[in-house]
């Protein structure tokens, strides 16, 4: 993501919300942020929903979202996996689904030529300061 998504899920208070390391490429932008009825663990929780813009090659670094998250190919071809499954290759229209806290670890636009366009939606607790956490390296 830019150092500016999930960091790119980010503005005034989307900005802060999803944080990204300066590494990241992805442009993130916030659409919403609701406070939802259900909880999540027994606390209030929000539901976030973002656009992730990647640019031809772009990907981000390896992160966890402390919660579940949803997500919709829009446009492109997204490359995804999680913890130690195989990388999918995904396309406009399909979909995918991480359990909260699992590793985000391959997020990229396998395209040279076109950008890719994500919509993912994060349910998280009310007081997440981020939704996207960096993967500290070893």
């Amino acid at each position: 993501m830019r150092p500016t998504l999930l960091a790119t899920v980010i503005a005034v208070g989307g900005l802060a919300l999803a944080h990204h390391d300066e590494h990241g490429k992805e442009n993130v932008k916030v659409l919403s942020q609701k406070e939802i009825t259900e909880k999540l663990d027994g606390k209030k929780a929000k539901a976030s929903t973002v656009e992730v813009t990647l640019g031809p090659g772009e990907a981000s670094a390896p992160h966890r979202h402390p919660g579940p998250a949803f997500g919709y190919v829009l446009e492109g071809e997204y490359e995804w996996a999680i913890d130690d499954k195989a990388v999918q290759k995904l396309k406009a229209g399909d979909t995918f689904y991480e359990p909260g806290g699992c590793l985000h670890r391959v997020s990229k636009n396998p395209s040279d030529k076109k950008k890719t366009r994500v919509i993912a939606v994060v349910l998280h607790p009310h007081d997440a300061k981020d939704i996207v956490i960096p993967e500290k390296k070893e």
